[in-house]
Order: structure tokens, then C-alpha cells, then sequence
């Protein structure tokens, strides 16, 4: 019996490679015949009948990464930072002579990544890769260091621009985050974990992701969603497309052990340039308003005014001296497109018009009353004004003191969870209650504050004020209650 199963087995593969023999003589191995003398629609056929013995096997270069990491490893560079933290002793005694004042320093070191878009040493990295530190060093793939300098930050989009002294180093170049569409491949290039030059792939799974991860006034969120792996330490990296051209400055992961599950988020390159530009040129970022607050769509919006869609942004508020003061906006209006470009998410509205300048002119588009208009709106600064915006004057000066936002060292520093510092300070109300540089403010009128525009609403544009607690620069803890 075993005899015959194998001899039956044998007979089996005979017939089906006299099978296929058979089927490759008469499709592939004879010369085809064509009813034409057209040479390409033979060479056509030809190719179709080589096809149906090759499809199920992968077309070599069809995918290749290889070129895009080759450009892009040389290009990011490795960024360790070194910052001292002041760490609070509880002593009850000092405490209730002099305030909390018995500190001991300890230093701590950081790291990230960081992307060089000049051959003379201009990087760009994530502000929150170098927020609060005292040294920062950058390590090149060749692994050479440099000690970096700062050129400029900007919370609102979490990007910073670093500067070493060298020439002719490796860069790269601008892509289009604009173009790039959901599925498209891409690549992470960073160093997670201190391990320099690694590269990851994925596709683009989403855009315009909004995470509420930024806490300032003016931020732009407007992510680049990947499956592209990402980890500590790949902050301030490189995502590019398959051209070695960069399209967004990795910035996040969304996780709930801290490590990579999924997906990772990128800031584009759309916005990464013009802030990067601001900053190289001016040392502050000129960030143009359209002057109105706003707020998602509701299905009953959208059905009030007439729209096809639930999409674009609902203004609730005009700002008395902002931009859309002077233009034909009414509290209402729904606003779905900024110089043509289609608007769905408050989002998307804020990344248009943080591509512009103060003092540009913009297109908006707008549904009222069922019907669609269009306006012209002159851009403004923080200000009000249409001028160019100077390091510090973005943080404008409110009861005699100039005001910024705590970095996270400084917060973790003083062990709290929200508040402002005081940078310089003139005659004014905050003076002759004794507060001086350094002081850090963190509820005006029983509200908290995060920046100089909080403190700003506070007090009624500083006519107001009732009651204001915070720390001095000594670490006493101050609460005065006034009366106006």
C-alpha cells in the first residue's frame, strides 16, 4: 500500500509539472501571436503573459527606503542638555520666619534630536527639548560636538532654533506637508533612547490632529499623524517622505505607558518654516491674528446657515482692537476659508493664518444668513498693531511689570502647577506692593494664571485688582488683599 501512495505521489508531480511545462510553452516560451503590427501592443502582451509567473513575487526597489534615510541620518543630530533644579526642603522653622527657603540643587540631564537645515549649523528642535536648560550639546552622526546656542523659542508651536559654529554640514531641505496624503509612506529619524541615527517607517494616518498639548494663548496644533515608531529621546527629529525631504519636526507620542503604541505625531513642515524664519531673522516669532475668538461648528450651525456640512469655524467673540474689528465679521459668521484654502476645524483656521504675518492681507470666506460672503481682513500682531514685534514685546507690560510663561523646569522647580514670571518691572502697582524681578505670580482676582494674558483678563487690563498670591524670588510665599 505504501508503495502505491508513492508511486501515485510521483505520477501526481509528473502531470503538474508536465502541466505547467505545457502552460509556459504556449503563453510565455512561443512567440505571440498579435492581430497588429503595432510593436508596442506586442510588447504589451508579451509583458502581461511574463506577468502571470511573476506576480506573486515582490518587484524589487518598489518600496526602497534606503535613499531617504541616507539623506536624512547625516542631517540629524543628537541634542543633550544639562539644567540645575532647585529641590524644596520642608523645614518648618524656616518656613515660618523667612518662607520656604531651604533648597538643594540637583543637575539633570536630558535628551532629544534635533534637525540641521543649513550647511552652517542652523537646527531646529522642539522648545520643549531645551526649555529651562543651562547647556546644551549637540552630537553629529560623524560623532563630533558642538556646545549650541540658542537663536530663538516658541511655546505657541513648540519649536526652537539652535545654532552651532561649523561649515558645510549635511542639511536638509523643505518638503510639502501640504501634499501629503493619508497612506502616504514616511520616515522618523531620531535617537530614542540615546540610540543615534535610528530610523523608523509608517504611513500617515492622519492630519490636522489636534491633542491639547500646548497650554499657550496662541498655540497652533495642527499634527501629522504616523504609525512611524517613535520614543524618548526622537523629539526635535526628522519625519521626510520617501525624497529625503523634510515635512514635519517630530514632536509626541500619544500613550498611556509613555513608550510607543501606535502613533506618533509630527508638527509640519508648513508651519515649522515660517516660525523658523520668524526666528532666524527677527528672534521672535511674527504671529499674525485674525482678531476673533472662536469655536467649533454645531450640527445646528451648520443647519441655521445653510451649510451642506457641519465644518468650519463658529466666531463667537470680535476682538475690540483686533483685525476683524474693521472688517464686515459679525459674532455668527462661520467662517470656511481663508485666500481659497477650504477650512473644517478651528484647527485648520489657526494653521492658515499663522502662515501669514502681521500686517498681510487674507481672503476669508464666510457663511451668514445661509449665503456665502467673502471679506478682507488686514492681520494684526498680539499688540493690535500691524508692526514688527521685537524680542520681549509679545509679553507687553501690564501694572509696570513685563510677564512670561513658566517653563516646566521652573514650574517642577517651585513645585507648582501653574503661574508667571515677573522679568522686568517699572513703576507700577506690582512695584509698590514690593513684588520685584523674579517674582512668580500665580492667581490674580482668585483666578490662576499661565500667562501675561491671563493676568491681563484678570484685572480688567490692569485697572483691577483685588487679591494676588505667588513666590518671591526667595521662595517666600506671598498672598496680599487689596482694595481698589
Amino acid at each position: 500500500m505504501k508503495g502505491k501512495h508513492l508511486l501515485g505521489g510521483v505520477l501526481a508531480a509528473i502531470a503538474g509539472g508536465l502541466i505547467s511545462l505545457a502552460i509556459y510553452a504556449s503563453v510565455v516560451g512561443k512567440p505571440l501571436t498579435v492581430a497588429s503590427n503595432d510593436s508596442a501592443i506586442v510588447e504589451r502582451e508579451r509583458a502581461r503573459a511574463s506577468a502571470l509567473f511573476t506576480s506573486m513575487q515582490a518587484i524589487e526597489g518598489q518600496i526602497d527606503f534606503t535613499f531617504a534615510a541616507e539623506e536624512t541620518v547625516h542631517a540629524v543630530v543628537h541634542v543633550q542638555t544639562k539644567s540645575t533644579v532647585r529641590e524644596s526642603i520642608y523645614n518648618p522653622i524656616y518656613e515660618w520666619f523667612y518662607g520656604n527657603q531651604d533648597r538643594r540643587q540637583r543637575r539633570v540631564e536630558g535628551i532629544g534630536s534635533g534637525v540641521i537645515i543649513s550647511p552652517d549649523g542652523y537646527i531646529i528642535t522642539n522648545n520643549h527639548v531645551i526649555d529651562g536648560t543651562d547647556e546644551i550639546e549637540v552630537k553629529l552622526n560623524d560623532n563630533r560636538t558642538f556646545e549650541a546656542k540658542i537663536v530663538g523659542q516658541d511655546p505657541s508651536s513648540d519649536i526652537a532654533v539652535l545654532k552651532i559654529d561649523a561649515k558645510d554640514l549635511s542639511y536638509l531641505k523643505y518638503g510639502d506637508s501640504d501634499n501629503l496624503k493619508v497612506g502616504q509612506w514616511v520616515l522618523a529619524v531620531g535617537n530614542p533612547f540615546n540610540l543615534t541615527s535610528t530610523v523608523t517607517a509608517g504611513i500617515v494616518s492622519a492630519k490636522g490632529r489636534n491633542l491639547s498639548l500646548l497650554t499657550e494663548d496662541y498655540k497652533i496644533e495642527s499634527f501629522i499623524q504616523t504609525d512611524a515608531a517613535l520614543n524618548p529621546g526622537n523629539s526635535g527629529g526628522a519625519l521626510v517622505d520617501t525624497k529625503g525631504l523634510l515635512v514635519g519636526i517630530t514632536s509626541a507620542i500619544y500613550s498611556p505607558s509613555g513608550a510607543y503604541s501606535g502613533n506618533s505625531f509630527a508638527i509640519p513642515v508648513s508651519i515649522v518654516k515660517k516660525v523658523v524664519e520668524d526666528l532666524i531673522e527677527y528672534g521672535e516669532v511674527q504671529r499674525a491674528l485674525l482678531g476673533v475668538s472662536i469655536r467649533e461648528v454645531t450640527p445646528e450651525d451648520a443647519s441655521k446657515n445653510k451649510l451642506s456640512q457641519v465644518r468650519g469655524a463658529f466666531v463667537a467673540e470680535i476682538i475690540e482692537s483686533g483685525a476683524a474689528k474693521s472688517s464686515d465679521l459679525e459674532v455668527g459668521d462661520i467662517i470656511i476659508k481663508v485666500n481659497g484654502v477650504d477650512i473644517y476645524t478651528i484647527t485648520e483656521l489657526q494653521e492658515q493664518v499663522g502662515r501669514y504675518r502681521p500686517g498681510d492681507k487674507v481672503s476669508v470666506t464666510y457663511f451668514r444668513d445661509g449665503r456665502e460672503r467673502s471679506t478682507q481682513v488686514t492681520l494684526k500682531n498680539i499688540m493690535g498693531t500691524t508692526d514688527v514685534v521685537k524680542p520681549g514685546m509679545g509679553t507687553t507690560a501690564i501694572m509696570g511689570a513685563r510677564m512670561e510663561t513658566l517653563s516646566r523646569n521652573e514650574l517642577r522647580n517651585y513645585r507648582i502647577s501653574n503661574g508667571v514670571k515677573i522679568v522686568e518691572i517699572n513703576d507700577g502697582r506690582l512695584k509698590d506692593l514690593g513684588l520685584r524681578e523674579g517674582s512668580i505670580v500665580i492667581s490674580v482676582n482668585g483666578k490662576n494664571v499661565n500667562s501675561a494674558e491671563d493676568v491681563r483678563q484678570a484685572t480688567d487690563n490692569g485697572t483691577t485688582l483685588r487679591n494676588i498670591e505667588g513666590i518671591q524670588p526667595n521662595g517666600a510665599y506671598f498672598s496680599y488683599r487689596l482694595t481698589n
